[in-house]
């Protein structure tokens, strides 16, 4: 077991583990670290705790120190900075007439490399760009094509349930969503219902995911021909809610008539696979691949 500290360097970020080095840090500190990229200033996010060394990225970094006064100045320059160098790049982008939309701007703690996130819809070509913000800022430049979940990552903003995003503002990394996933939800296969201001699908579709993949294990498919234990009743299945793992049964009636009900999963037995196609397969699932990463 090795003793850690995790650490964010921005606000949603991807947690980092570093090695406290006997020093009284707590959650909440901020710290100087040495990083892949340089000195970086950060916060802890994760107090002290004891992890297994197999769930470690190697080599363990250390914490150089807990920031100062001073280091919080910088910082905050730093941030200062980054402000006039968003301009400055913008009007570089545009005497160049690159095809860019320039998101966000970093500065690294020893302001030993200035990084430019941005976006395109192909390969640009910005050798002529770092030369010229080479020139200007006097620092490493690099030049970094985000995709759009990280562009809304960067800026925030409100997502259709009226809160703040969940990508900026608490999710440290993305997670594969698709649409077999607002199939199994049963919502509505429209893209504007289930994409958010990315035009990716909604993030949140995987936050229950694994409670409806288990669920639908217990359930027929829509069309089945089915029995009910304990009854003399028998029926083809209509619909299934896996959320409280019941489905609908079309019952025939001696009468001749057909009526409805929902049971337990647990008291379905399935005599006959049906064919019947499910609600959602008459829509082009192609047209909505593009919502998926």
């Amino acid at each position: 077991m090795i003793k850690v500290v995790g650490i964010r360097f921005k606000k949603a970020g991807k947690i980092y583990y570093f090695d406290p080095d006997k020093k009284w840090i707590k959650e909440g500190d901020f710290v100087i670290v040495e990083t892949v990229r340089g000195i970086e200033y950060g916060q802890v996010v994760v107090g002290p705790k004891m992890v297994k060394e197999e769930n470690i990225v190697q080599p363990l970094k250390k914490v150089l120190r807990i920031a100062t006064v001073e280091d919080i100045k910088i910082n905050q320059e730093n941030k200062d900075k980054e402000k006039q160098a968003f301009d400055i790049c913008l009007q570089k982008i545009e005497e160049h007439k690159l095809d860019m939309k320039l998101v966000d701007i970093e500065y690294t703690f020893d302001n030993n490399k200035v990084i430019f996130y941005f976006t395109a819809d192909g390969r640009i070509d910005f050798r002529e760009l770092v030369k010229d913000l080479a020139a200007i800022f006097r620092t490493r430049i690099e030049l970094r094509q985000i995709g759009v979940r990280d562009e809304a990552k960067m800026i925030g903003g409100l997502g259709p349930c009226g809160r703040p995003m969940c990508c900026s503002s608490f999710l440290g990394e993305f997670y594969p969503v698709s649409i077999k996933m607002a199939k199994e939800q049963k919502l509505s296969l429209n893209p504007a219902k289930i994409s958010g201001i990315c035009s990716r699908l909604m993030c949140c579709l995987n936050y229950e995911h694994h409670v409806y993949d288990e669920n639908i294990k217990y359930l027929p498919d829509v069309g089945d021909r089915v029995t009910i234990n304990d009854t003399n009743k028998s029926g083809v299945v209509i619909d299934i809610n896996p959320l409280f793992k019941t489905a609908k049964i079309k019952i025939r009636k001696e009468d001749g008539t057909n009526e409805i009900e929902e049971f337990n999963g647990c008291d379905i037995k399935v005599v006959e696979e049906g064919s019947i196609k499910h609600k959602h397969d008459d829509i082009n699932i192609d047209e909505l691949k593009d919502l998926e990463d």
